[in-house]
């Protein structure tokens, strides 16, 4: 062995009973196997830190330091999953101060060491935690050196955000303060605020009033925060929305009859919102008019932070809890300009004459989609609309709700390709192999095998993201439903599940709904079920689609709230939910002037349920069916809609309720309309 010499200060500690020092061959670093993996685990930790934030090599020995930090404090197998730190001290290590490392923070500048005029704040960079007393390490990202002086002290970080954003000093001011007093040392929030008080004072959202008595005066300390009492201050609080299968529908309308979409986005939308309440409210923070100081603000419109904005400024209602009926803002308005409003989509609004369809508006909070063949009307209807409100015209829509839009000649194509990117990035499955289905043949979850969990908040978050992206992505609509039911009791298998449909997500990112002109404007229907395909409760899977034409704008899948006792009654209850859905979206078409005359047909692969629905003989077989489940049949006899047989190998929906194989699930998929961007880009 080779010797060497042992540092002075060492030769005390290394004499204590128990501890023998041990050489190493010279260039053998393999020999001193266990430290030289923590050396490389903690190298390979601080070149992520560096790379991920875009940092100098300069910075490694923070970046080492840093790592250190946070390995000290993770659980280990050879410590019976207990942290260095526990080990060590003989407690648990807090984490509630734990930062991302490089983000955006300010350290505070002790007031005896600034004027009045001076800023109260040096940005900077977290650069690791401070060693010498309680607190994070700061680096000037100006000059790239550490300033002792700026080390925080127990000070919270102020967001994160990339290193090349911290260089522009200009875009510093982005980070949301935490209270009134951080945003008055803002020179940028301060601008902002101002120039929100000027468009509230513009639009004359209020007015100043001598203070009431016996009235509740809301203190706000800006005008985003208001403390509202349900019944006094506010009745009703949400804004009814358009349902995606309405959306889907107009964009499956646009393409048949070759128009094009437009979107218009109204700024500062809810202080257009009048008011039923008489509410006042108390000067905002730092904007206090001199002289008035014991007057108060009533709120003649809606404003931001109130709770009844949304629905102030959306729909009519007639509310019981409403003296009388009252009106809002964008309803009133666009029927006073001729359209007619949906009574089963309320955010529909429709302008037509006996014979044609003249202009159609969808609402989506402050979002409009305008839709009509004729430009002249259109362009009136914008102008008109701006006059009243302030609103920005986006022109043809290219991006709605997380949809990318692309109306390409005679089809429109719905995508969401940037967000299953992002979902691909935050579950670090960018690089994953991809697969050709989104579920494994044969596979059965269940709640009842014995599979260690897995953290249930992440799993989460995963299959609301997938949830997310079925709005463009019916393909994937089995599988989410499947996945969806274990959100309580997530395992390693459901997750496995979950990134397998990722890998075909990865795939397919190219994929979505293309819509194209069609022979007709009919509305098909189909419906199907399997039988007890939950190895948990023994209920069924069900589920529909509708189409307009070529692809299928209405689509569903979902478990059945009771057992079916035989293929017959799943195959029944999946036929009633799909007349149910049929009979909304007629009459969505009856207000767009598009009456279906016949019938609509809904495909159904099971004979005895097509039996049932016609032949009220079979009642001695269906007596303990739910009498809500022979809407099918009075809607047969109604001539609403009609139920067909159609052959197993024609039956769209088989996609939505079982597991199949690959080239069964690529046919079903194209006739879905769920194809690439290439096919897209042919047209």
């Amino acid at each position: 062995m080779e010797q060497s010499i042992l540092h002075p200060g060492l030769i005390p500690f290394v004499m204590k009973p128990g501890i023998r020092h041990q050489l190493t061959n010279t260039y053998t670093p393999q020999q001193n196997g266990v430290s030289e993996r923590k050396n490389r685990s903690l190298m390979d930790m601080a070149r992520c830190l560096l790379f991920e934030k875009n940092l100098p090599k300069i910075m490694w020995v923070e970046a080492v330091n840093t790592a250190v930090y946070i390995q000290n404090r993770l659980p280990t197998k050879a410590l019976a999953h207990k942290t260095p730190f526990e080990a060590w001290f003989g407690f648990k290590p807090s984490l509630a101060h734990m930062k991302v490392f490089s983000c955006l923070c300010y350290s505070q500048i002790p007031a005896v060491k600034r004027d009045k005029l001076s800023k109260r704040a040096l940005p900077g960079i977290l650069s690791g935690y401070s060693m010498v007393k309680k607190g994070y390490r700061i680096l000037d990202p100006l000059t790239n050196k550490f300033n002792p002086e700026m080390d925080i002290d127990d000070m919270p970080v102020r967001g994160t955000r990339p290193l090349a954003e911290i260089y522009k000093r200009a875009q510093v001011a982005i980070v949301e303060p935490c209270s009134f007093e951080e945003a008055e040392a803002d020179e940028g929030w301060k601008q902002a605020m101002s120039d929100e008080i000027a468009m509230i004072e513009k639009n004359q959202t209020w007015g100043l009033v001598p203070r009431p008595a016996k009235r509740n005066v809301i203190g706000v300390k800006w005008v985003y925060r208001a403390n509202q009492k349900y019944g006094l201050d506010y009745l009703e609080t949400f804004a009814p929305v358009p349902r995606l299968d309405t959306i889907r529908l107009l964009v499956a309308l646009a393409a048949q009859m070759q128009w094009k979409i437009h979107q218009l986005d109204v700024k500062s939308a809810f202080l257009n919102g009048f008011l039923e309440e008489e509410i006042y409210i108390d000067h905002p923070q730092g904007f206090v008019v001199s002289g008035k100081e014991q007057m108060v603000y009533r709120l003649k419109k809606a404003l931001y932070g109130l709770k009844q904005a949304p629905r102030a400024w959306y729909a009519r209602i007639d509310s019981y809890l409403a003296p009388r009926a009252w009106y809002a803002r964008i309803d009133s308005y666009l029927v006073n300009l001729g359209f007619n409003r949906s009574v089963s989509e309320l955010t529909l609004y429709v302008k037509k004459n006996e014979a044609e369809i003249q202009l159609i508006v969808s609402l989506y909070v402050d979002d409009l989609l305008v839709i009509g063949g004729d430009q002249n009307m259109l362009t009136e209807f914008k102008a008109k609309m701006k006059d009243m409100f302030e609103m920005f015209d986006l022109g043809l829509m290219t991006y709605f709700l997380g949809m990318e839009v692309r109306q390409v000649e005679e089809k429109i194509f719905l995508g969401q390709r940037t967000f299953a990117l992002k979902v691909l990035s935050k579950f670090s499955m960018e690089n994953c192999k991809p697969t050709s289905t989104p579920i494994v043949v044969g596979m059965k979850l269940s709640n009842q095998e014995d599979h260690e969990l897995v953290n249930d908040s992440t799993y989460r978050s995963l299959v609301g993201c997938l949830l997310y992206l079925i709005a463009t992505r019916s393909d994937i609509l089995f599988a989410v439903n499947m996945l969806s039911r274990f959100m309580h009791c997530c395992n390693v298998q459901h997750f496995q599940a979950a990134k397998r449909v990722l890998r075909y997500i990865k795939g397919t990112l190219d994929y979505g709904v293309l819509f194209n002109k069609a022979e007709s404007l009919k509305l098909r229907g189909y419906t199907d079920s399997d039988w007890a395909g939950s190895s948990d409760d023994m209920k069924s899977t069900f589920g529909y689609a509708f189409t307009l034409g070529s692809t299928m704008f209405c689509w569903s899948s979902r478990k059945q709230s009771m057992v079916a006792q035989s293929t017959a009654e799943a195959e029944y209850v999946a036929a009633a939910n799909a007349v149910n859905q049929a009979i909304w979206l007629r009459k969505i078409l009856a207000d767009l002037n598009l009456h279906q005359r016949e019938a609509t047909e809904i495909c159904c692969d099971n004979k005895f349920a097509v039996a049932i629905a016609k032949n009220p003989v079979f009642h001695g077989r269906t007596k303990h069916f739910s009498i809500k489940l022979h809407v099918v049949r009075e809607m047969e006899q109604a001539r609403e809609v009609e139920l067909i047989h159609c052959n197993s190998e024609e039956q769209v929906v088989d996609i939505f309720t079982k597991v199949l194989g690959v080239s069964r699930f690529i046919k079903l998929r194209k006739q879905l309309g769920v194809t690439s961007m290439e096919t897209k880009e042919e047209c």
